[in-house]
């Protein structure tokens, strides 16, 4: 059993938006969760205002990982996947007889953003847009909640190292079918 917060998010997503739609939840999670110099930014996606981090390299990590995603739903792996983020504190490692034997990323909060590729019929695309822009509305409305919270706030480790734009190391995963890409 993990001793930190789990935040999840289930989506269902078409072709025509599903990319667009993780890069702007991926964004939000760090815009929510980085705590150094962040410049904002903003995603519009489906008439919701989404947050966003205007930093080259965390850009560079969200497409990557949504372009894994999307390729494993491309070879046909499974319609559904998850890309997980996992924030970490570095500890010293202790071994036999409390030495250091070096450092270890510790977890301290993971969100969890389940997503399933479902096309809607032709008639139903106002009603699926709809709901998808509720749920994004909610999944902002959850990341508020949880990172204003005092279980959000005391997962947080001290700050020890205010250099860059995350005192701490950041693991994005991507999972579709039974394979992590």
């Amino acid at each position: 059993m993990n001793n930190y917060p789990t935040i999840t998010i289930d989506l269902v997503l078409d072709r025509f938006n599903a990319k667009e739609v993780l890069q702007a939840m991926l964004h939000a999670v760090l815009f929510h969760r980085l705590f150094g110099l962040v410049k904002p930014k903003t995603f519009e996606v489906l008439d919701v205002t989404m947050p966003g981090v205007s930093d080259p390299e965390m850009e560079s990590l969200v497409n990557a990982k949504v372009d894994a995603f999307w390729k494993g739903i491309e070879r046909g792996l499974s319609k559904r996947g998850q890309i997980v983020v996992t924030f970490s504190e570095r500890r010293a490692k202790k071994g036999w007889f409390q030495m250091h034997m070096g450092e270890e990323d510790v977890p301290w909060e993971q969100w969890v953003i389940n997503a399933e590729v479902r096309p809607p019929r032709d008639r139903e695309r106002h009603t699926f847009d709809t709901a998808l822009a509720a749920t994004l509305t909610k999944s902002i409305e959850t990341m508020l909640t949880h990172t204003s919270s005092e279980r959000g706030r005391m997962a947080v480790p001290l700050i020890t190292n205010a250099t860059g734009i995350s005192p701490f190391p950041i693991k994005i995963s991507v999972h579709v079918g039974d394979q992590e890409l």
